[in-house]
């Protein structure tokens, strides 16, 4: 069966950085979630540059569970994530991404930046036209993430050295997936590029 056609969709004249799940929790080996992301995370600290740098929005997302109810099936399916609680350092942005005053942290409670969440809204208030995602995991968060930012109509860019995953097959057969029909999968070098092409 041959391919689908596809469409590059590019960067709008106001991409926003959403860095999904940037987290103690999955940052750290130390956690039950973690997994070694130091490559993934010195990418996305260039992003975080290049976006504030062009005054560009930048929102990060974070899973926190400030009850035992809470996406309880969710829970149930991967119980590890029951140590994202409120009071927890893992539900923290990883120190080396600190999130600036001015930037937004959206607290989620499943896979998705956006279900039950205010990302949407925030978005909207910055007047966002368009996504560049980075973050963990690929296979589960970044890609559910991705889905809804088209499912919301704004055209997405996963950069390919800014997302991770434990399970290394899960993460190249994501990227193509997503590829395939969701959004564009670019180098970091090449969003540098775009980024500092747009107008201020």
């Amino acid at each position: 069966m041959p391919d689908l056609e596809r469409q590059s969709q590019g960067l709008g004249k106001r991409p926003a950085l959403v860095l999904v799940d940037m987290t103690r929790g999955f940052t750290d080996p130390v956690c039950p979630l973690g997994t070694p992301a130091d490559e993934v995370v010195a990418a996305c600290r260039i992003l975080l540059d290049v976006f504030r740098a062009k005054k560009l929005p930048v929102f990060f997302t974070t899973v926190v569970y400030h009850d035992a109810l809470k996406a309880r099936v969710f829970r149930n399916r991967l119980p590890a994530l029951d140590v994202l609680t409120a009071d927890s350092e893992w539900v923290k942005v990883d120190p080396r991404l600190a999130p600036l005053a001015d930037e937004t942290v959206i607290e989620k409670h499943w896979a998705s930046g956006f279900f039950q969440s205010r990302l949407q809204q925030e978005l909207k208030k910055h007047q966002v036209d368009s996504l560049v995602i980075g973050g963990l995991t690929t296979s589960g968060c970044v890609r559910a993430t991705v889905v809804d930012g088209l499912q919301h109509d704004y055209p997405v860019v996963v950069v390919r050295e800014a997302v991770g995953d434990r399970n290394l097959e899960a993460h190249a057969a994501s990227l193509f997936d997503l590829g395939a029909k969701y959004a564009d999968v670019l180098k970091l070098n090449e969003v540098k590029k775009l980024i500092n092409t747009l107008k201020q």
